[in-house]
């Protein structure tokens, strides 16, 4: 029987897979799921000019013990993306990348849904991840906050 846990871990991993096609998927298990990208030109200067990792996660989805957490690299420092976001949605974020949920709650998860999408487009555009064009990855209309 599944628990509410497992009910939140598989809403929002519906979120991700909307996302998925261009990206690597690791690890896919029943208790975390993320989505890697190429090193951006941001990234490499970042890190001096040396490739570290020839990876990076742009999102991934764990489950905890006392939660599940959702995390989104790409507003990590875009104050943009958090100030558009509800005070419904704000409430469950701790730290810079991390949204923690104990139940679903689809009103938070469309939004969450989008925000997702704004922020996956925000890395690439700031260079940190490459590996997708924007205009073949479409996976639905969505505004911009």
């Amino acid at each position: 029987m599944a628990t509410e846990f497992d009910m939140v871990f598989a809403r929002l991993k519906e979120i991700l897979q909307k996302y998925s096609g261009p990206f690597t998927v690791k690890p896919d298990t029943h208790t975390k799921y993320g989505l890697y990208a190429a090193i951006g030109p941001a990234t490499l200067k970042i890190w001096g000019g040396k490739m570290k990792k020839p990876a990076m996660p742009v999102a991934w989805i764990e489950i905890g013990k006392a939660y599940v957490s959702y995390h989104l690299m790409g507003i990590y420092g875009n104050t943009k993306l958090l100030e558009g976001m509800s005070k419904e949605l704000k409430t469950r974020m701790q730290g810079k990348t991390c949204f923690n949920f104990k139940k679903v709650d689809e009103k938070i998860f469309d939004e969450l849904g989008m925000l997702t999408a704004q922020s996956i487009d925000t890395f690439r555009i700031s260079g940190y991840i490459t590996g997708y064009d924007p205009i073949i990855f479409k996976p639905q209309s969505v505004p911009i906050l």
